[in-house]
């Protein structure tokens, strides 16, 4: 009996000591990890609206306003998705125009299988998404005819409709948000003010 508690008091000695270390590391490894995260939204974020500022809108959805760096007029937004796809979450970051078009879109995380539902993050998948409106965002396998709507990827139909689906509300989401917005009010109440003094 005295012989367990030795060994019982000895491994939680380990433990302690073990955590202890981890925790250690872990305060300097995480500001760094978080520091390159923002870092790799920022410059996707910069990749599918090129030449803008960004300014963060936090709420059910958060999203970037993107500016133009020279006349602050409104380029469009941006805004992550994310679904559960065949290999667990798939995170795409998405540009649209004031029209809620898509711009372009980037698969920024996935764990998908290698081959099949790794193309999302290709060129051949993401550029057909370009220029699509929320109505064409459905998958072929759905009943989407291309153009129109969104080809599966061989071998990878869940994961097509992950990314398709998650874009889809998010947009949907977003156009709530933007109509709600300060800003949109005031833009509606000076165009209605122009078309009255029509």
């Amino acid at each position: 009996m005295k012989m367990f508690l030795q060994l019982g008091l000895i491994l939680l000695a380990f433990c302690m000591v073990a955590t202890a270390l981890l925790a250690y590391v872990n305060s300097f490894t995480k500001p760094r990890i978080e520091a390159i995260k923002l870092k790799e939204a920022a410059d996707a974020r910069n990749e599918l609206i090129p030449d803008s500022e960004f300014e963060e809108i936090t709420g059910d959805l958060s999203y970037y306003i993107a500016r133009d760096k020279t006349t602050k007029e409104i380029k469009g937004y941006t805004f992550t998705a994310e679904q559960i796809g065949y290999g667990g979450p798939v995170k795409t970051m998405a540009a649209v125009d004031k029209d809620f078009k898509i711009i372009s879109i980037k698969v920024i995380q996935q764990t998908e299988t290698p081959g099949l539902g790794t193309n999302a993050t290709l060129p051949k998948f993401t550029d057909q998404f370009k220029g699509k409106t929320l109505d064409q965002l459905t998958v072929d396998k759905d009943g989407g005819v291309p153009p129109n709507a969104i080809k599966a990827l061989t071998g990878a139909t869940i994961t097509t409709r992950a990314v398709a689906n998650a874009v889809k509300a998010s947009i949907d989401k977003l156009r709530a948000s933007v109509s709600q917005s300060p800003e949109t009010a005031a833009l509606s109440d000076s165009t209605a003010a122009l078309e009255v003094a029509k």
